[in-house]
């Protein structure tokens, strides 16, 4: 792909007190062998030095009054986006080198709306997945069996064409954890070619005192009501489009076996 004819990804990057994390996240981003990235910055209310430490890059910095939550800023972050392409990435998260070079170069290759790359979970090896070579899906059962979506929701896995999220109209449910299950559902399930991507990797920190890891006993709570209600978002979704969620309500010996077969292959 020529730099020259390389289309704009907007990269969107919440963050919340995450002053610790800023600089690195960034310096990954800005180091990316894919140079044509409109990096937004959405502080969502911050009450450290996150938006100061953002300032200092070649960004554009969004500024909330108040700390809305991860899915406020994320729609805020699609509203400002100009890109032909979108991907969310988390402020302590990292990906490779070649990340938006190969995710890029696969959905422009295909044709595809929705590109899937790589994930590597610190904590849990068997929720490793790397794709061996470029492949295109269309059929639902398909689309929802090699991402796995139902189980692993995270939307960062993902760069969607910006005008499918908006023929779509998907946008994340603001107030509540768990908050990209539903939205990579659907756009998993409304993309007519789904693309996988080898050389692609997002690797995925739990920190401490995280949105998921908080020890205050009344978030804690939240997050489980929150996760009761996504998935019943997201299995009444798959019963008005009628169809069958690999690993959550068909294929749950499939899925079993395939963490199995995850977990030797990252041993």
């Amino acid at each position: 792909m020529e730099v020259n004819h390389a289309p704009l990804v907007s990269v969107i990057v919440p963050v919340y007190n995450g002053e610790k994390y800023v600089q690195a996240c960034l310096e990954n981003l800005l180091g990316q062998t894919y140079k044509n990235l409109e990096i937004i910055v959405v502080d969502d209310g911050s009450k450290d030095q996150s938006g100061d430490i953002a300032q200092q890059f070649p960004v554009k910095l969004i500024r909330l009054a108040e700390n809305k939550g991860l899915s406020a800023a994320r729609n805020t972050g699609i509203n400002a986006a100009t890109g032909e392409y979108i991907h969310f990435m988390d402020v302590d998260d990292t990906i490779n080198t070649d990340y938006y070079k190969n995710m890029v170069g696969a959905i422009m290759e295909t044709g595809a709306d929705v590109a899937c790359g790589g994930m590597v979970n610190q904590k849990f090896r068997h929720k490793i997945i790397r794709f061996k070579q470029i492949e295109v899906f269309s059929s639902i059962e398909k689309k929802l069996s090699v991402t796995y979506v139902g189980r692993w929701g995270y939307v960062w896995r993902y760069l969607f064409r910006t005008d499918f999220l908006k023929k779509h109209n998907l946008c994340f449910e603001e107030g509540r954890f768990i908050e990209d299950l539903i939205f990579s559902m659907a756009a998993v399930y409304y993309t007519e070619k789904l693309v996988v991507v080898p050389g692609a990797e997002y690797t995925y920190y739990e920190t401490e005192n995280s949105i998921m890891t908080k020890a205050n006993k009344a978030h804690r709570h939240k997050v489980h009501q929150d996760w009761l209600h996504a998935k019943k978002l997201m299995l009444d979704f798959a019963a008005e489009h009628n169809f069958k969620i690999p690993g959550v309500n068909t294929g749950k010996l499939a899925y079993k076996w395939w963490k199995i077969k995850n977990l030797l292959a990252n041993w």
